[in-house]
């Protein structure tokens, strides 16, 4: 892959950036696949989520580290890449995932799988909290029920959306919502805040949501017709009345990482095959972006 600099790109398009977990790379493009740029290479760290905030030209990520060891961490760069950062030291969460940047109070929120819970900081790493807390020690960490991966967050509404994958392809997939305060007098293992969404998924990963339209989407890893795949469903439906979820395409090669641009009725996904698609926000008109890139997991949009 040839490499541009950011510099030397049009500051009004958008840019997907991306993560390729067998290079150790961070790639950036433009939506149709073009003006590459490699922010870096040679990461063995297992990069996994990434948000960017372009009002102070930054990049944040996880690195999930060695997921048997309590090493993860959270990493700070330029748009451009240099000056990276450590932000929250290694072991200052297990093992980091997906990753969420919540502009106006200029917090990152992540979800740590083998630590089996929900964290939040700020932006320099500190007031490092936990939010989430489903499981302690050795003995809940083999149960997959308890990991959480997928993260988004709706600050208007005071929400923290997560999803628990379950064992691979086992059904036992859920996707939770909270506050994004933890109620007076409670702890992160004891909230009675904490409402289930949706339960019995394959294997949802990653999340985003649409704020504008009120609608929750995730990609999930599990096997087809429902797994593999892009879904989406309302958010405010009241319990009892939640529609099934829509399922809107599937036969992705382990899906991964979301990104909606909801002004312009598209979203981009990433899958650990190696592929960046584009499509509409109802699933329509899907294509490939980019193939063949080794193992993507995060992806993030940004409309300069």
């Amino acid at each position: 892959m040839t490499s541009a600099t950011l510099e030397t790109l049009p500051e009004d398009r958008g840019r997907l950036f991306f993560l390729d977990v067998s290079g150790g790379r961070m790639v950036s493009v433009n939506a149709e696949g073009g003006d590459p740029v490699v922010l870096f290479t040679g990461n063995r760290r297992i990069p996994d989520g990434i948000v960017v905030d372009l009002d102070n030209r930054q990049i944040y990520w996880t690195e999930m580290g060695v997921p048997s060891r309590n090493d993860g961490s959270i990493v700070r760069s330029d748009l451009d890449g240099s000056d990276r950062r450590v932000i929250v030291r290694e072991g200052g969460t297990f093992t980091p995932k997906q990753l969420a940047f919540d502009h106006k109070s200029r917090k990152l929120y992540w979800c740590d799988r083998e630590g089996m819970r929900v964290m939040r900081a700020n932006v320099d790493g500190s007031s490092l909290e936990t939010l989430v807390q489903t499981g302690e020690g050795d003995t809940d960490r083999k149960d997959a029920r308890r990991h959480c991966v997928g993260i988004a967050v709706d600050h208007e509404r005071g929400h923290l959306y997560w999803t628990q994958k379950g064992a691979p392809d086992a059904g036992q997939g859920r996707i939770f919502r909270a506050g994004l305060e933890l109620p007076r007098g409670e702890t992160p293992d004891r909230r009675s805040d904490i409402e289930v969404l949706y339960e019995g998924l394959p294997e949802p990963i990653d999340l985003d949501l649409d704020l504008e339209n009120r609608v929750l989407y995730w990609t999930d890893r599990g096997d087809p017709p429902a797994g593999n795949s892009v879904n989406r469903a309302p958010l405010d439906a009241p319990k009892g009345k939640r529609p099934a979820p829509q399922v809107l395409l599937t036969h992705l090669g382990e899906a991964i990482g979301l990104a909606l641009d909801v002004p312009n009725d598209r979203m981009f996904f990433t899958d650990l095959a190696g592929n960046v698609y584009r499509a509409n926000l109802d699933g329509s008109a899907v294509r490939p972006v980019l193939s063949v890139q080794g193992n993507l997991t995060g992806i993030a949009y940004a409309s300069f």
